[in-house]
This record gives C-alpha cells, structure tokens and sequence, in this order.
C-alpha cells in the first residue's frame, strides 16, 4: 500500500469517526487531539477502523505515533511492510 493510499485510508476514517471534520482541511502536521479535536474515545474509534479497514493492530502504547496525519503514514506504513 502507497503512502497516497495509507493518507486517503486514515482521512477517510477520520472523518467518520469525526464528521464536522472536513477532509480538504487535515494538514500533515495536524494534532488530532490538539488541533483536530478528538477525545480519547475518538481516538479509540478511529484505531478500530483502522484495524477492520487495514488489518492494522496499534496498540494504546504506539497511539501517539499516529497523533498526525503525517506520522500515522509512517507509522502505518511500517505495519504494513
């Protein structure tokens, strides 16, 4: 899986797990707490789906490396290989 489609996967998600997000506006560098907004049972959702829709494990340790879209590239990207 591409880094593109690792990006387009999470903002999908985010956005479900977060509605009043919209997808044009989620910046590399965006803190999905801080500047985003999520609350930890946000945050738990979002992990969910992105194990169901990736078949990724992150576990509550490894939550903040995915605290940006940037880093959940990575990160995810990692699990992937």
């Amino acid at each position: 899986m591409t880094p593109d489609e690792i990006r387009t996967v999470f903002i999908e998600e985010l956005t479900n797990v977060a509605p009043d997000i919209a997808a044009e506006d989620v910046r590399e560098s965006d803190h999905i707490q801080e500047d985003l907004g999520l609350d930890s049972m946000d945050i738990l959702n979002l992990v969910t789906a992105l194990h169901r829709r990736l078949g990724v494990d992150i576990p509550e340790p490894d939550y903040p490396q995915i605290a940006t879209l940037a880093q959940a590239v990575d990160y995810i990207g990692s699990k992937l290989e």
